[in-house]
């Protein structure tokens, strides 16, 4: 009989259940556009958040959540297929501020980098998401899509303490660009410490 381990190397958990895995198609950026997004959390260190660990900045394209070790293999078949059609384009951050955009008598979920609206980045999600529906079991987001990263996320009983002449006014000027020449499968542990992202495939865009 497999131990634990090899039960999970097998694809079924130690209740012989198959093994779901939470998974996203993501962009991830340069080492120098990780430092200087991870720089922001030395900036207002009075704000009562969870900051993101530099090693985990990326931009979320596709959230499949939990899916099967089947629907990942079909996933990385897909993703390379539409990558394919697709050439490396470029991304613009210009914004750190409060997100998302919300009725401001509510307290606001995280810290943001937000991007300039990209064409090509609106057309690659597309891609992925018609190409993926109805072949991996997933929900689609209804809302409109803008390339943003979140930097934080706010501990909400703690903000609502906080008097509000006294809560940090976050809204500053970026301007940080970068080439987006690969998609990258992740998974996502969630640890105690917080969530781990694992690099499943990375895929180039516009190879055969």
């Amino acid at each position: 009989m497999p131990t634990q381990k090899q039960r999970l190397v097998l694809g079924v958990d130690i209740l012989g259940m198959p093994q779901r895995h939470r998974v996203f198609i993501a962009i991830n950026f340069p080492e120098d556009i990780k430092k200087k997004l991870a720089t922001y959390q030395e900036k207002w260190p009075e704000l009562p958040a969870r900051w993101t660990k530099k090693e985990n900045l990326h931009i979320t394209l596709v959230f499949l959540g939990y899916i099967s070790d089947e629907e990942i293999v079909e996933t990385c078949k897909i993703v390379k297929e539409v990558a394919q059609k697709h050439q490396p384009f470029s991304i613009s951050l210009n914004k750190v501020c409060y997100g998302p955009p919300q009725n401001q008598n509510k307290p606001p979920r995280m810290v943001w980098a937000e991007g300039d609206k990209s064409a090509d980045l609106a057309r690659l999600k597309n891609d992925l998401e018609k190409s993926l529906v109805g072949k991996v079991n997933f929900s689609l987001e209804n809302r409109e899509f803008s390339p943003h990263i979140t930097l934080a996320r706010i501990k909400t009983w703690e903000w609502k303490k906080i008097e509000p002449e006294e809560r940090p006014d976050i809204e500053e000027n970026i301007d940080l660009s970068f080439s987006v020449e690969s998609i990258e499968i992740m998974e996502s542990e969630l640890k105690r410490g917080g969530a781990e992202y694992i690099v499943l495939e990375s895929i180039q865009l516009g190879q055969i």
